[in-house]
């Protein structure tokens, strides 16, 4: 029995890191899949890489083409738009939501999240978890900060566009400064303005897709039954 659920938790264990790998681009969006590379790569039998690529493509990170191979899907900017309206109705909402007398402790962690994303050191990894500890912290202000696991499942895609926008973009300072917008709102209690700038900072990334789909349209779905070509996809260098 123990034996089963070890090999149970080495299956999660090939999801969650293949996952990570689409969603920080390691592999890139169009990128063909190789069940036997990537079961030599991670030190694993084909079995569990195959289970895994099934989660990821009922996910839609994933495409499998049947005597054809499978690939990594391309970013979907329809499932980023249901994403990001999923996203900004929390959020937004988490604001209405918040108490009269907010935790300080909270407060304090989140002053120190933005000092920590104002270091010109931090790499687009860093930054983006500490983006994604922001806005979840800003979540428990309002004792919500649970729903932020739901609402991180369901973003796949948008996370992929938003680190595309975060490798095009020179600096993340732009959105260190929306954050301390959002949060100098929160603490002086003006909630109008607070969810003003938040809608402002989560649509953000509808011009980061159309500028980068202007220079690489290979890196977005456009025809969902198309097949992929095997071929390398760049991002950036």
């Amino acid at each position: 029995m123990a034996q089963s659920n070890g090999r149970r938790t080495s299956r999660r264990d090939i999801y969650l890191k293949l996952r990570q790998m689409v969603l920080t681009l390691e592999l890139a969006p169009g990128a063909a899949l190789s069940e036997n590379e990537i079961a030599v790569s991670l030190g694993v039998s084909r079995t569990p890489v195959r289970e895994s690529l099934i989660l990821l493509a009922q996910e839609g990170l994933v495409q499998v083409f049947p005597k054809i191979g499978s690939f990594v899907s391309r970013v979907d900017p329809a499932q980023v738009a249901d994403a990001q309206f999923l996203r900004e109705a929390v959020e937004l909402a988490s604001l209405e939501d918040l108490p009269a007398q907010l935790d300080p402790a909270v407060l304090a962690e989140l002053r120190d999240n933005l000092e920590r994303q104002q270091h010109t050191e931090l790499g687009l990894e860093e930054f983006f978890a500490l983006d994604e500890s922001f806005h979840q912290g800003l979540m428990r202000l309002s004792g919500h900060g649970n729903v932020w696991t739901t609402v991180a499942g369901a973003k796949g895609h948008l996370d992929r566009a938003r680190r595309l926008g975060l490798h095009e973009n020179v600096s993340p300072t732009v959105f260190a400064i929306q954050h301390l917008e959002i949060l100098d709102a929160v603490a002086a209690g003006d909630i109008p303005l607070a969810r003003t700038a938040m809608r402002t900072h989560l649509r953000a990334v509808f011009n980061d897709i159309e500028r980068i789909r202007a220079h690489s349209p290979e890196l977005f779905a456009t025809d969902a039954t198309t097949v992929p070509v095997r071929r390398n996809i760049v991002i950036w260098e």
